[in-house]
């Protein structure tokens, strides 16, 4: 779907003569410049509809980011192996006590001071990933074809489809990327390389991590490592390493909303109010966080939602606005064929997982509580 929504964009650059388009750019010109008269009208209004799925995508992202902080702080503080929310300060007051210093990251306004410890970031993925194969494969006792991924549910099958469509993530990105190119027809190839790599990376982790610790097993999973000076430095490096994450994919969706934000104020201000909104944007990801720190259902409900849209929904119908005339819908209209199946596969993810997901999560919630 990364490599179609590329190609869109490629074609309708030449369409409407310009050099490059946004995400949401992309969006309002398929239906400004598309074939359906009746629907020139709501351009804008697809384009805002972007808008708000990767906003929410990203900074639910954040909230996650948090979670996985303060869940790797808990456990380092509190010298244990064991992965436990409650007790005595809970994960909920080092949620709270990590709204302050991620309000400072977030006040970091220029990208290129961020960019270079997204590098030392992958880097680090590259690490964990050894080390979940090998501390899996240590601590596995029993065959992975035991396991029920599932969790026997329909709940489990749609909390499991949502955190692996979340993977995709990047979706929100593509065009930002492939407008930075110097050769950016080249893009597919960059994207079947990258997105192979992301694939192996999550597949790798999830695989080991549930062989190795099972139903049990809590995220991030490097906290189910056992407690020794190795897995205790590398949780201590995730803590840091998503703390300059969460600054790097706060930016993007901030820089979304701030667009709309600073026509509301005066040119001359805006040096003050960017940094206020983004402090009060902070701690909304923050209460979020500290409402609902189930990682697991969380994610499941952004994939869900928001992945089910961004990643397959828009770029099908993106692509059937710009091939509806030319080159047309092919053979016994296979194109319109494959538009439909990505529609409905695409809806059922958001609506039945969106659904299950956030009964789940509230459920999960309450019950805590109660």
């Amino acid at each position: 779907m990364i490599s179609i929504l590329a190609r869109s964009a490629q074609k309708m650059y030449g369409r409407i003569q310009v050099p490059k388009l946004t995400y949401p750019d992309l969006a309002q010109a398929s239906l400004e410049a598309g074939p359906w008269q009746r629907l020139k009208k709501y351009a804008m209004v697809f384009r805002y509809a972007v808008d708000v799925v990767i906003v929410v995508d990203l900074f639910g992202s954040c909230c996650v980011y948090q979670v996985v902080i303060a869940r790797t702080l808990k456990q380092l503080v509190e010298q244990s192996n064991e992965v436990n929310d409650g007790g005595t300060p809970s994960i909920r007051i080092y949620i709270l006590g990590l709204m302050l210093p991620c309000i400072l990251i977030c006040m970091i306004l220029t990208l290129k001071y961020l960019a270079p410890f997204s590098l030392v970031a992958d880097i680090f993925i590259v690490i964990v990933a050894f080390a979940t194969v090998y501390y899996g494969t240590k601590n596995a006792t029993q065959s992975p074809l035991e396991f029920a991924i599932f969790n026997n549910n329909i709940a489990g099958l749609f909390e499991f489809i949502g955190v692996c469509v979340f993977s995709m993530e990047g979706v929100g990105a593509t065009l930002a990327i492939e407008n930075s190119m110097t050769e950016p027809k080249k893009f597919p190839l960059v994207c079947v390389g990258g997105m192979s790599m992301v694939v192996a990376m999550v597949m790798t982790v999830g695989f080991f991590g549930y062989w190795g610790f099972g139903d049990k097993a809590k995220s991030p999973v490097t906290v189910n490592f056992p407690w020794e000076p190795f897995p205790i430095v590398l949780k201590a490096f995730m803590a840091l390493m998503i703390y300059v994450t969460f600054a790097l994919n706060f930016w993007i969706p901030f820089e979304l909303v701030w667009h709309y934000l600073k026509k509301r104020h005066n040119p001359e201000k805006y040096y003050i109010w960017e940094r206020v909104y983004r402090a009060i944007h902070v701690i909304g990801i923050t209460l979020i966080a500290f409402t609902f720190p189930n990682i697991s259902k969380f994610i499941g409900l952004l994939g869900s939602f928001c992945l089910s849209n961004m990643g397959f929904i828009f770029p099908a119908f993106i692509e059937l606005s710009l091939v509806w005339q030319e080159p047309g819908l092919g053979v016994m209209k296979w194109r319109l064929w494959k538009f439909i199946i990505i529609f409905i596969f695409g809806m059922i993810l958001c609506i039945v997982g969106t659904y299950t997901n956030a009964k789940e999560l509230i459920k999960d919630v309450f019950y805590k509580n109660k």
